[in-house]
């Protein structure tokens, strides 16, 4: 980073890796222990918690150590920076902010951290905004001004298999309410405030799925929109929802599909499917 605003963000935006190299944007890893081990998030494949999960193994995630924000930011600060945008996920759903917050006290320039109330690709849409508007010679408080803004504007949808992981991690939140549901209900849910809501029951994954795909159709309009498709362990339904959102969404930019990671894997168990839908600015 040489750039007079270096921007920071966290392992769980899950951007593609060449976006994050062409926007020149430093990734600080979550972290996850498996079987009592803890490891950077970027040491363990998703892979590997996926099949942890399954076989019901003890699976904890914990945000960053402050130190190593630190060390983060001192290092953009020898690089040249002169300030520095640190966007991360929901300050709700983790300590990640408050970590940062944190190293920001001491860092040797100043830090703005941004909680975007969101995670996933939601997260990376709002820290590549910032990383954007740094690149074209933007001041440190437009870049944080595109990272919140850009972060109110996206909706992001998702569909589990099952509430089980996300109750055995103490993030289900207002989705708590679908818990008693009969056993066949499908749960869709999103972000709201910051935190996991549901959105509505649906008795099949096939009907879930379907209804995502709507909202997200009618969040995006024929606005200019950039979309992420994100799953674990669902590669074919992940292709299938990209298709149709492709034939479907008129104003559709870019669409970056993947698999979350296994921070945000250990909460929501294999089978997730997810939808951000990021209007441009």
């Amino acid at each position: 980073m040489g750039r007079a605003v270096a921007v920071i963000t966290d392992s769980t935006a899950y951007l593609p890796a060449e976006l994050v190299a062409r926007h020149e944007i430093t990734v600080v890893p979550l972290q996850l222990a498996i079987g009592g081990w803890m490891r950077d998030e970027n040491e363990i494949t998703t892979a590997e918690a996926a099949q942890a999960l399954r076989e019901w193994q003890p699976v904890t995630t914990s945000r960053p150590a402050p130190e190593r924000f630190a060390q983060t930011y001192r290092a953009a600060a020898e690089a040249g920076a002169a300030e520095i945008v640190s966007v991360h996920l929901s300050g709700s759903m983790s300590g990640t902010v408050d970590a940062a917050r944190l190293a920001a006290k001491d860092a040797p320039v100043p830090v703005h951290v941004v909680d975007t109330g969101t995670l996933g690709l939601g997260l990376g849409f709002s820290a590549l905004s910032a990383a954007a508007v740094s690149l074209a010679g933007g001041t440190a408080t437009d870049a944080v001004a595109a990272a919140r803004r850009r972060a109110e504007l996206s909706r992001s949808l998702f569909y589990v298999d099952t509430l089980e992981h996300l109750r055995r991690g103490g993030r289900i939140g207002a989705a708590a309410t679908l818990l008693g549901s009969a056993l066949m209900v499908k749960p869709l849910l999103n972000i709201v405030a910051g935190r996991i809501a549901p959105l509505e029951k649906v008795r099949t994954a096939a009907r879930a799925i379907a209804r995502m795909e709507e909202l997200a159709v009618e969040t995006a309009g024929d606005r200019p929109v950039d979309l992420g498709v994100q799953h674990l362990a669902a590669p074919a339904r992940a292709e299938a929802l990209v298709a149709r959102l492709r034939e479907r969404i008129p104003g559709v930019v870019d669409i970056y599909q993947g698999e979350v990671g296994p921070v945000i894997g250990a909460h929501v168990g294999p089978g997730m499917l997810g939808v951000v839908v990021a209007p441009h600015l």
